[in-house]
């Protein structure tokens, strides 16, 4: 074999890797195979700090806790500090805790408050088909870092726009951006299983 053909063969072959390389980069911003690497966590904790930026104010309220999840639809935030606060939500039953009072309602109730509610949950639980039901998905970067950016199909009264940031199976971030200008993020740390 010549030294010219076999430089060939060399190049046509690293040619071949980096091509394959690409289309696995291609294949790893595939929705569905996001969605089957979130479903596969079926319970999950993680401490979150989230950061409100309101227009009438000159600096964010910040805002810290405990997040959990159980799939397919148990959501709790647990706010801890300034003041303690608790969001249940399971199934459709949502449950306002703050101090001793308590306050339950029917997330249905809530029908702008239900959709945003579902992109979160629905992303947790990796379930392709709720999320794409009610909000255009974009997705963005690869499993390894990936970007969900979610406008509603209809209209809605609170949301304008939320963005999903994550590694692999894990939400590390949702920013949530609102019809009056007001914007909330959230930066997540999952916790070890206790």
């Amino acid at each position: 074999m010549s030294f010219r053909l076999s430089r060939l063969i060399v190049l046509l072959s690293l040619l071949g890797s980096m091509l394959a390389l690409n289309l696995s980069a291609a294949a790893e911003l595939q929705l569905g195979d996001l969605m089957r690497q979130l479903a596969q966590t079926r319970t999950a904790r993680a401490s979150f700090v989230e950061q409100k930026f309101i227009g009438m104010l000159d600096k964010p309220v910040e805002s810290s806790g405990e997040l959990s999840f159980t799939a397919p639809d148990q959501l709790e935030k647990r706010t801890l500090q300034p003041k303690p606060e608790a969001i249940i939500l399971r199934g459709n039953e949502l449950t306002l805790e703050r101090g001793k009072r308590v306050l339950r309602a029917s997330l249905l109730e809530f029908p702008d408050a239900a959709v945003f509610v579902e992109s979160i949950r629905a992303t947790l639980a990796g379930d392709q088909h709720a999320l794409e039901a009610v909000w255009r998905v974009e997705l963005d970067g690869s499993l390894a870092r990936w970007t969900l950016r979610l406008t509603p199909l209809a209209s809605n009264a609170y949301v304008n726009r939320i963005r999903i940031a994550g590694v692999r199976g894990e939400v590390r971030q949702i920013e949530i951006e609102q019809h009056d200008g007001d914007r909330s993020l959230m930066n997540i740390t999952r916790l070890s299983a206790p």
